[in-house]
């Protein structure tokens, strides 16, 4: 038997983590989780290819290994550069990559139309939580944004590529789950744009899971445009025997009825595997699927807490036990300090009484 590789040892933002050889600076970072894990906005784990596109994730390597400590001179790409045994990452702990991430926040939101607002995508947007934590507060853009028209690209899909940041996640997607891609990026440059060849229709059964990866409003469900917001709704996990995906997924419902049907997702915001792979779902269960009737109900699905579609259903709550209710052996508080409506005490002389005297006794007495 082969002997187990060696585990390098890796410090991001003075934590260390010890990963398999191989393994990018993301990655591990992410087994570290919170703040330490650098943000993506192109890189997708599920996705072959993807990654070193947007520049958000870059870090700043300050000891390239134990055999060789010198800095890197220039900020690297977390989700291309692999670990070295002994290496040291500054990822929130360094003012550089600090710098440069909110100048490339400020590059991505150059063309980006500021429709939050009436985007559904409004509150589950990447691009939202990466321009509210690592943005400016202002703009030096000053000229005209470039525009697109609105086009439909399948039954289902609608593409909006005046929000498009080409991060590619959706022509990947094409590419490792159909057997025929009809889109892809055409042009160059600021031209550059996302759109169908000769304006083909996406019909694949798996279409429906480029709008899951899409970290912005671009690629939105036309069964479920402008129908509600997703912080109004209640996300709950549920399954069905399908046999052509995995069938478990997640309902966005309010009330009984169910306003859309997604993949299931993880912590950063990719589908979820089960089995070793990625919890992909086809297009039946995605549009066809609406009722209630059509899952089997598993429970509330868990959401961060500092999420706003957590707001009004968070998972596993408990009320905080009333302390004078517990002490008291359960009578109400308003009861036992309500004493003037309850008691009557005041209209009692001092005389009956063993306890102290109220003012109006107490006058009479001394008079």
């Amino acid at each position: 038997m082969s002997e187990p590789s060696k585990l390098f040892k890796v410090t991001i933002d003075n934590i260390t983590v010890e990963v398999e050889p191989g393994t990018t600076i993301l990655m591990a970072a992410r087994k570290i989780g919170g703040d330490v894990a650098p943000p993506t906005m192109c890189f997708y784990s599920k996705l072959k290819g993807s990654g070193g596109k947007c520049r958000t994730c870059l870090v700043e390597v300050s000891a390239g290994s134990t055999a060789d400590p010198r800095p890197m001179p220039k900020l690297v790409a977390s989700c291309r550069t692999n670990v070295m045994d002994g290496m040291i990452v500054k990822n929130i702990t360094s003012e550089r990559v600090l710098d440069a991430r909110a100048g490339v926040v400020e590059f991505l939101l150059l063309n980006h139309p500021l429709d939050c607002p009436i985007c559904d995508q409004a509150g589950e947007c990447h691009l939202q939580d990466l321009g509210y934590e690592h943005g400016k507060a202002g703009t030096r853009y000053e000229f005209k944004r470039r525009t697109f028209e609105k086009e439909d690209i399948g039954p289902y899909i609608q593409l909006h590529m005046t929000r498009c940041i080409l991060c590619y996640r959706c022509t990947y997607v094409a590419d490792q789950l159909t057997n025929n891609r009809v889109h892809g990026v055409l042009e160059r440059g600021d031209h550059a744009e996302i759109s169908t060849y000769i304006s083909k229709s996406i019909d694949s059964e798996f279409s429906g899971n480029m709008i899951d990866v899409c970290p912005v409003g671009a690629l939105t469900d036309k069964t479920f445009r402008f129908k509600n917001r997703v912080w109004f709704t209640k996300p709950v996990d549920a399954h069905r025997d399908c046999p052509t995906c995995c069938g478990k997924v997640t309902l966005w419902q309010r009330g009984d009825d169910v306003l859309r049907v997604t993949a299931r997702k993880d912590e950063w915001g990719e589908v979820q595997s089960y089995d070793g792979k990625p919890g992909w779902i086809c297009n039946t269960c995605r549009f066809d699927k609406k009722h209630t009737a059509d899952w089997v109900i598993e429970g509330p699905t868990k959401i961060d807490r500092h999420s706003v579609i957590s707001q009004g259903h968070y998972v596993g709550l408990q009320q905080p036990k009333e302390t004078v209710q517990a002490v008291m052996g359960g009578r109400a508080p308003k009861l036992l300090m309500d004493i003037h409506s309850v008691s009557d005490v005041n209209s009692v002389d001092i005389s009956a009484l063993p306890g102290p005297a109220t003012s109006k006794t107490f006058d009479k007495k001394n008079q």
